[in-house]
């Protein structure tokens, strides 16, 4: 469990596996700017879970009275680490999903040898880009047409964090991972 103030990111669990694929599957969770992950063949998301490894991590994101409120991926990417997120939609513009970024960043920082972690946004996802510049990342530039999501191609703005910019953690409050 990474603890900050408000949100946990808790490691997924098997147990946990009905509640991403419910959530993976409805419109209203992958929101306007977001590939909607039914639209494809349907994903056997417990085979992606046995895949996980040390390279993929994913998290639940969970307020302090325990409900689970959204998801949060990392992974290697080349040599580098990138994050994703989603909330479900009546918890979104609370700040719950700026803290989770930003302690999945503290946490990268602080146990991976890392010079850089990345995340791309739709390039009309103004609260994405929001949380990412409150988490201290830059945008780099656009990826065109990155991106397949609700029948059309889309851009992506493509945004990084140097761990100079960093420096030191700023929301994670305690690390206990099994």
């Amino acid at each position: 469990m990474l603890e900050g103030k408000n949100v946990n990111l808790r490691v997924v669990e098997k147990e946990d596996l009905p509640l991403l694929s419910e959530w993976w599957n409805s419109p209203d969770f992958a929101g306007t700017y977001n590939p909607f992950l039914a639209q494809e063949p349907k994903r056997d998301v417990e085979k992606d879970y046995e895949k996980l490894g040390s390279e993929k991590a994913w998290f639940l994101i969970v307020k302090k009275d325990g409900t689970r409120i959204g998801y949060l991926g990392m992974g290697l990417v080349g040599p580098y680490w990138e994050i994703g997120y989603v909330l479900i939609p009546s918890e979104r513009g609370k700040g719950y999903c700026t803290e989770a970024a930003q302690i999945a960043v503290d946490y990268l920082f602080m146990s991976k040898d890392i010079v850089r972690i990345q995340a791309t946004t739709h390039t009309e996802n103004v609260a994405s880009q929001k949380i990412l510049v409150k988490t201290g990342f830059k945008r780099e530039g656009t990826i065109r047409k990155g991106m397949f999501a609700w029948g059309n191609w889309a851009d992506l703005y493509f945004y990084s964090i140097l761990r100079e910019e960093w420096k030191e953690p700023k929301i994670l409050t305690r690390t206990e991972m099994k």
